[in-house]
């Protein structure tokens, strides 16, 4: 009979040499100190797997942590009033534990620089007392054989550390987190086993490497946006590039720039749950698009994990039910308001929570369809509408008595309806990344107006395409503004972290 409890007991914790803390005042040194210090950390872990059954029975525990920043400042002088990050509020020492460095380079060298002007103070890089996961020291791109382990009959959970989601969490996000009496604040809004979690989901969701993914985000609830997304991408990349440096499509599939198809044949069995397509520029600097399917629940889970990769800003581009009698098919709507009925974020963000409209969004989104379009100043109105937008967890809401959600969609002003978009309104809230949302109308239930087949066809090729522009434009209008002027002061709370 096999059993599983092992008889020996583990005698030691064996771990890397022990590391001497240094402080740094160039953001660049700093970061590369990390990344050494990560890449021991992980390869130690690494190695003590690819050992394990060589060398008889393991008597010892393997443990290696992540490296971590840290602050201390004595002053509470004020700096510059405008800024909505890279700065901390009152004197204290502030850590944060870091992974990944080499992927988060540019965001990492940025925040130190931030940190060192605003404070004239040092970097100080060290080892924290948070375990590295063995799931999370291989990576995303790891192959490990199961026979590895075989050979030996100790869990594996007795002799590397795993993912402890007792402490994996978003308290610090969520403006709940309180340090104990001694504690160091926190400087970042995730930790590193946070960031790890949703970097190993999102190569799951979207098969794509969270390597590729870019600082502005397109959402979208319909293939045919990504369809188009996909061919004028291939367009830009037979031309040259146009900027961008190369297209990668889901199963990490590349076209450089200046080729008109992918440097390999291989394609993807069939497609994963929210694929992900990403045109790529230097700095992270290109546009994501992902089609998150239809519903909140997809919504939030993408942008749980989107989020740690600290984004510029992310729009919502799809279609909508319009409630007025007024809307045509294919008009738009952009968001200045949302009536959230899609209750996957209850329990992190209150409904009597504000989402606030952001300016430089909704001018970028605004100005984007009075080029595309043509309309100009009051004849926008004709194609457009301001207003709020609700959205519900029931696609067949209009199958139950209207008397109730009708009242409240009427006394709310709510000019569209969807499954999306106050999800990610916000999840954009609550983990500060800027967010948007123009919506196509595309059916009104409530008067009796849908889609014929042959209607929906034309309406689909046309309405998409520019819609689709529209959504791209924005994003290169966001893109040119400077990244303090794109991140509001709106989104953060009394006490924030100094990371963006």
């Amino acid at each position: 009979m096999d059993t599983r409890i092992s008889s020996t007991p583990i005698l030691s914790v064996a771990t890397p040499e022990a590391f001497e803390p240094q402080t740094f005042d160039d953001p660049a040194a700093a970061v590369d100190c990390l990344q050494a210090l990560y890449e021991r950390n992980t390869r130690f872990l690494c190695e003590a797997f690819e050992g394990l059954g060589k060398n008889g029975r393991p008597l010892t525990r393997f443990r290696a942590c992540y490296p971590q920043v840290s602050i201390e400042t004595s002053s509470f002088g004020h700096v510059d009033s405008r800024l909505s990050f890279g700065y901390v509020s009152a004197p204290g020492v502030y850590t944060t534990t870091i992974t990944r460095p080499r992927l988060f380079r540019h965001y990492l060298k940025e925040q130190f620089g931030h940190l060192m002007r605003n404070h004239s103070v040092g970097v100080t890089v060290s080892e924290s007392s948070t375990p590295i996961p063995l799931h999370f020291a291989f990576g995303e791109n790891a192959h490990v054989e199961a026979s590895a382990a075989d050979t030996i009959d100790i869990p594996l959970r007795d002799l590397f550390d795993a993912p402890d989601l007792t402490t994996t969490d978003d308290e610090i996000a969520n403006g709940s987190y309180e340090p104990g009496p001694g504690e160091p604040s926190p400087l970042a809004p995730f930790t590193a086993q946070r960031i790890d979690y949703s970097l190993a989901r999102l190569s799951h969701y979207t098969a794509t490497s969270a390597t590729h993914f870019q600082n502005f985000v397109l959402f979208t609830n319909y293939q045919f946006y990504v369809d188009e997304f996909c061919a004028w991408a291939r367009q830009q990349m037979a031309e040259g590039g146009n900027g961008y440096t190369a297209f990668v499509e889901p199963g990490n599939i590349l076209t450089p720039a200046g080729a008109d198809k992918p440097e390999t044949d291989y394609t993807l069995a069939r497609l994963p749950q929210m694929p992900a397509y990403h045109l790529k520029k230097k700095g992270h600097g290109g546009i994501t698009m992902v089609n998150i399917g239809v519903g909140p629940s997809n919504a939030k889970t993408i942008t749980d994990h989107i989020a740690v990769l600290r984004p510029h800003v992310w729009l919502m581009l799809g279609h909508c039910a319009g409630l007025r009698n007024s809307q045509r098919l294919g008009d738009y709507v952009l968001a200045h308001a949302y009536m959230r009925e899609d209750h996957v974020l209850d329990d992190d963000l209150p409904v009597w929570i504000p989402l606030p409209a952001l300016a430089e969004v909704q001018v970028a989104l605004q100005d984007a369809v009075a080029e595309v379009t043509g309309y100009q100043g009051y004849d926008l109105k004709r194609i457009m509408r301001t207003g709020t937008v609700a959205t519900i967890d029931n696609r067949n809401w209009e199958l139950r008595d209207q008397r109730g959600p009708v009242k409240r969609l009427s006394q709310a002003r709510a000019i569209a309806l969807d499954m999306e978009s106050a999800t990610i309104a916000a999840n954009g809230f609550r983990f500060r990344v800027p967010y948007g949302t123009l919506l196509c109308v595309s059916d009104k239930p409530l008067h009796g107006e849908l889609k014929l087949p042959g209607m929906a066809t034309t309406f689909y090729r046309t309405q998409v395409s520019q819609h689709l522009k529209i959504g791209i434009l924005a994003l290169q209008k966001l893109a040119a503004m400077p990244p303090e002027k794109l991140h509001s002061r709106k989104l953060r709370s009394f006490y924030e972290t100094s990371f963006q």
